[in-house]
């Protein structure tokens, strides 16, 4: 980690180079969000990571952008009449950049952001081959005088549907009921900070209300804000189910830390060790939401994902050697994915980490203690083969 030749940025580009093979004839959503590794009152070390994501599928296809971002102050201390160029919100045009030359073989890409993304010039440099979906943070003055959302919220309501979320912290997964509305707007570029350019943006918007919460639970309500033609119902409601794969990320911001690998509790003082050792246990963090996501085998519509995913060729002898270990007498205790599938890495992964097979799905933990067990069985396996040569 203290290798001078060694840098987040070589780690980040070998990943997304494999990325960029998985990309080919999908629709691809990069969802991008920031996390903080070490704070430091009102600054510290955060990481911005854009995860590729199949739309159609949910798998995870890996990393395509990831860098670090050092603050010495809060937000607050930043001026509003500073470029984008100038500013933290740069990197939400980076990642949106870089994503665009990772996925160029895709047949379609849908950027993913949450309200930190709700930038102007986001929309007004975008890639022409990249779509934006970004969650509405700005009641933003429209070319003919009226704001956003007014706009949106005058809407009669177009339609209604029942959209699976999925939990996160403070809050169970539940199947919302929800009012959608949709509109266009021209979006007047904004009198601070945006340099010159368009004077005004085409969008569609996207307004997905939950009508009836749960008792103490706060209703979900999301105006999204995007380049993707919206017409109908039918459509909007799709916007909204892209978005709703944006739980992807902060799955791996869990397992990232204090539930899995707990980069919070790392004792490096040096900076650049850390930012290594870091962006390293971001891409092992990626193979891990990869194997939870293969799990279920079948679940997921299309072809089952290869287990190159997340494992070499030269580990298949060794994977089948642990399952044909871990395998019970009974049905519910036998791989149940074929060979050379992800989901059959998964199975052996989730078996080593401690997952009977009976009880439950393995999560990410759960599959990231298993992991951890093959990666070392695997050294141990080299260490004899190179024995013996001796």
């Amino acid at each position: 980690m203290r290798n001078a030749a060694v840098t987040p940025a070589a780690m980040v580009t070998e990943a997304a180079s494999r990325t960029g093979l998985r990309c080919a004839g999908r629709h691809v959503l990069a969802i991008q969000d920031t996390t903080v590794v070490r704070s430091e009152g009102g600054g510290g070390l955060y990481l911005h990571s854009v995860l590729a994501v199949d739309a159609e599928s949910g798998a995870i296809l890996g990393l395509t952008h990831a860098s670090f971002l050092s603050r010495t102050q809060g937000k607050k201390a930043e001026r509003r009449s500073k470029p984008v160029a100038e500013k933290e919100s740069q990197r939400w045009l980076d990642g949106t950049r870089r994503s665009a030359e990772v996925c160029r073989s895709a047949a379609r890409l849908t950027v993913i952001g949450d309200r930190e993304n709700d930038i102007f010039q986001a929309f007004a440099d975008r890639p022409a081959e990249a779509d934006l979906l970004v969650r509405a943070a700005h009641d933003r003055a429209l070319e003919d005088g009226g704001r956003l959302f007014e706009q949106v919220d005058a809407l009669p309501v177009a339609g209604r549907a029942e959209l699976d979320l999925p939990a996160k912290p403070g809050r169970r997964a539940r199947q919302a009921k929800v009012a959608v509305r949709f509109t266009t707007a021209q979006v007047a570029r904004p009198r601070n900070g945006a340099p010159e350019g368009p004077k005004s943006l085409a969008v569609s918007m996207v307004d997905v209300r939950e009508e009836t919460p749960p008792p103490g639970e706060p209703a979900v309500h999301w105006r999204l804000m995007t380049t993707h033609a919206v017409t109908n119902a039918i459509e909007a409601l799709a916007v909204a189910d892209l978005y709703r794969r944006r739980w992807a990320i902060e799955q791996l911001f869990r397992t990232l830390k204090t539930r899995g690998f707990d980069i919070e509790g790392l004792l490096v003082e040096e900076e650049a060790p850390l930012r290594n050792l870091v962006m390293a246990t971001l891409v092992a963090a990626v193979t891990v939401q990869q194997l939870v996501h293969a799990r279920d085998g079948q679940a997921a519509p299309g072809p089952l994902r290869p287990i190159t995913d997340a494992f070499e060729p030269d580990d298949q002898p060794l994977l089948e050697a642990f399952c044909a270990k871990l395998e019970g007498k009974t049905q519910r205790q036998k791989n149940p994915h074929p060979k050379g599938s992800l989901a059959y890495g998964a199975w052996v992964c989730a078996r080593l980490g401690g997952w009977t097979g009976y009880y439950g799905k393995p999560g990410p933990i759960v599959m990231l203690e298993g992991w951890l067990y093959f990666q070392a069985a695997k050294q141990g396996t080299r260490l004899h083969a190179s024995y013996q040569d001796v």
